[in-house]
């Protein structure tokens, strides 16, 4: 039984490769879209490696290939070969939203510009990634999250602590923040087509969505504003704002301000520091706050992490425990909110991670596997209206592959 969702009867081509373009449309087939993902002959989408290459932890299941392209249907097209431009035209023509992250001037020659793609489907709303956006000097070199989005964005040069050089950053959480840009503008573009019913050419860049993410920091840096130094834990310039550690080894970050610092005096059993007259306004604060970043370390290691837990929750001082990913998987916070949630059909993988975006008393449809390579070929060319000896004069010249049994990399 077909679950109705808010983009039931959606049809969504997915012609993107890696993590970004894909997971957008993934987050529409979470809603109830039809999704078919285009992928190229021989291994398809380059993603479908991604689990098994380091650091990607260890694992039976394919966990990021479902991840960004679950509840999709499946085809091989080889969009080089110029009998594929009928099937191409066809599902154009069937689709609603065409996704892809071709470089420009690849994607012209693939048939997948916009000029061309909107002449098929005037209506089309035409969804696009780069990497560094559609203009400037940059415009058609390749982007990745590390580069585009993390490094080039300023976001990396900032999130490590003084007198440590850059280090790697979780690979993917770039993709999937832009991912939810690339959803949003589509989502928009859908609005502005029910009420005008024209379709749009949209999208965003990597570069665009690092930038929004450090924009408390670029947007200080168009003000002329003068930068602190990066981060030490042991001289922050807020005290409150800190990570410290317990007896029993483990990491939490303290979040709280001096409004609560009577509360947190109370916590680490000394409230007569609320009276102390190195801490009793903002200035003060900044100016002994290596002073006090010593005291509250002193504490802090003093006690296990369950005793801080009692009592920071006790006085309602803002904190978290910083968590492992293996950590934040069995978190029952993610499975109470259905950040993350049952899939179907994937041995070693009962659970996955959610979209973000929920419409309250509005269901998502149930997450189900992703496809296997060319899986729905023959299926989707015969909604195309693709008769067999068509289907067969399709092989022959090469435009879907030889064979119609489905490839299982999975």
């Amino acid at each position: 039984m077909t679950t109705e969702s808010v983009f039931t009867g959606l049809k969504v081509l997915d012609v993107a490769t890696y993590i970004a373009g894909p997971a957008a449309a993934t987050m529409l087939s979470d809603f109830g879209a039809d999704v078919i993902k285009i992928e190229p002959p021989g291994r398809g989408d380059p993603q479908r490696l991604l689990s098994s290459v380091p650091p990607s932890p260890v694992a039976q299941a394919n966990y990021g290939w479902h991840l960004a392209n679950r509840n999709k249907r499946g085809m091989v097209v080889d969009l080089k070969s110029p009998a594929t431009v009928e099937v191409l035209k066809r599902l154009v023509r069937w689709a609603d939203v065409v996704i892809t992250n071709f470089p420009h001037g690849t994607r012209e020659k693939l048939h997948l510009g916009y000029d061309e793609v909107a002449g098929w489907n005037p209506r089309v709303v035409y969804a696009d990634l780069t990497g560094f956006g559609d203009a400037g000097p940059d415009a058609r070199q390749p982007g990745f999250d590390l580069t585009a989005f993390w490094s080039r964005s300023g976001l990396l040069a900032s999130t490590r602590d003084a007198g440590a050089p850059p280090t790697v950053p979780v690979w993917g959480s770039g993709d999937y923040t832009s991912a939810t840009a690339v959803y949003a503008a589509i989502a928009t573009a859908l609005y502005r087509r029910e009420r005008t019913g024209q379709g749009a050419d949209v999208g965003t860049s990597l570069l665009a969505t690092g930038v929004w993410a450090t924009g408390t920091l670029v947007a200080g840096a168009l003000a002329a504003g003068t930068p602190f130094e990066l981060h030490d834990r042991t001289m922050p310039a807020n005290a409150l704002t800190n990570p410290y550690r317990t007896a029993d080894g483990r990491w939490f970050m303290l979040a709280t301000s001096s409004v609560h610092w009577p509360a947190l005096a109370r916590a680490i059993d000394r409230p007569e520091l609320a009276e102390d007259p190195r801490f009793t306004d903002l200035e003060g604060f900044a100016k002994n706050a290596a002073a006090l970043a010593e005291l509250l370390d002193d504490a802090f290691r003093a006690r296990p992490f369950a005793d801080w837990k009692e009592a920071l929750a006790r006085e309602r001082v803002n904190y978290s425990l910083i968590q492992t990913p293996e950590e934040a998987a069995q978190d029952p916070q993610l499975r109470a909110n259905d950040i993350v949630v049952p899939i179907e059909g994937v041995t070693g993988l009962d659970h996955t991670v959610n979209s973000p975006v929920t419409l309250r008393g509005v269901p998502k449809v149930p997450a189900k596997r992703a496809p296997d390579l060319g899986e729905h070929n023959d299926e989707i060319l015969a909604e195309l209206g693709f008769d067999t000896a068509e289907i067969d004069e399709l092989r022959a010249r090469g435009a879907i592959p030889a064979t119609a049994e489905a490839q299982r990399v999975r």
